[in-house]
């Protein structure tokens, strides 16, 4: 009888992992042990937000202040710089600090998602557990990490004498297609990285560049004639456009941004659950 069949013999709960060309794992099982242990991830996260004294005072403060600054930048850049753009001033700068707050969520949410098998190499080692609660733990600390941000934001929506209206009650909507599309854009950077160590290093350019292509420096509408046949296919034109159109003007986007971020979250939760789970079985190996 070999070391499999006595494993299973005396604990029927016991799943055995075969190399990776057999495929993905049991999926049902796999998603009933993630379950089981959720409450693993949220340790891992708290622990990492305790690690970045982000549950401390001045913590919480450079979480806001960072991407504030950011946005007076931006703003200086465009609206003195450039000689301004389309649109009140004010305006303009809320939907920097609303657009900045959301892209630095999910920037930070993709790259410490990246991260996280790579940084977890020893527990992977020493520990069974499903690999997808590691990016899930990075994306819930990114959350958190994001929350004190909306307080500021509401704090600017009424200095900046922004409407309020009905439809801001809609923008959670879009927060939570942000919150899928990180989620699957962080496994498959974290698999990734696990067999490319210098995606590290070309992530942060990446970022930057989707920054300044996606409608948080300037209104989802003012994106440049030339480009505008293209600007759909980025997932974060429907994705930030939309959560900015409802939080700071309160308008209702088109139908087309509802379909495109409802369609690029699903296909990013979808294609990088595939993808990691039929790679970590090969994590411990690599790393």
């Amino acid at each position: 009888m070999n070391a499999t069949s006595v494993d299973e013999e005396f604990n029927p709960s016991v799943h055995v992992y075969e190399p990776h060309k057999v495929g993905l794992p049991p999926l049902r099982p796999y998603f009933k042990a993630l379950w089981e242990r959720r409450e693993f991830a949220a340790e891992m996260s708290r622990t990492g937000i305790r690690a970045a004294n982000t549950n401390t005072f001045f913590g919480q403060v450079w979480l806001v202040l960072n991407p504030l600054m950011l946005a007076g930048v931006y703003y200086i850049l465009v609206e003195i710089i450039s000689g301004g753009g389309k649109g009140d001033g004010s305006a303009r700068f809320a939907h920097m600090c609303g657009g900045l707050f959301a892209f630095y969520y999910f920037s930070g949410a993709m790259t410490t998602a990246a991260s996280s098998v790579v940084g977890g190499g020893k527990l992977l080692m020493n520990m069974s557990f499903p690999r997808m609660l590691l990016p899930l733990s990075a994306l819930r600390t990114a959350f958190f990490r994001f929350l004190p941000t909306l307080i500021v934001y509401a704090a600017i929506h009424l200095l900046m004498r922004q409407p309020l209206h009905w439809a801001m009650l809609l923008a959670p909507i879009f927060l939570v297609l942000l919150t899928i599309f990180a989620a699957g854009m962080g496994m498959i950077f974290a698999a990734i990285q696990v067999y490319f160590r210098d995606t590290t290093s070309f992530l942060p350019y990446f970022v930057r560049i989707w920054l300044y292509l996606s409608p948080v420096l300037w209104f989802a509408e003012d994106a440049p004639e030339r480009f505008r046949r293209f600007i759909v296919y980025n997932p974060l034109y429907s994705l930030i456009g939309g959560w900015t159109d409802l939080l700071v003007r309160g308008n209702i986007p088109d139908l087309s941004m509802w379909i495109g971020g409802v369609l690029w979250a699903a296909a990013a939760a979808l294609v990088g659950a595939l993808f990691f789970m039929s790679r970590e079985r090969e994590f411990v190996v690599r790393l």
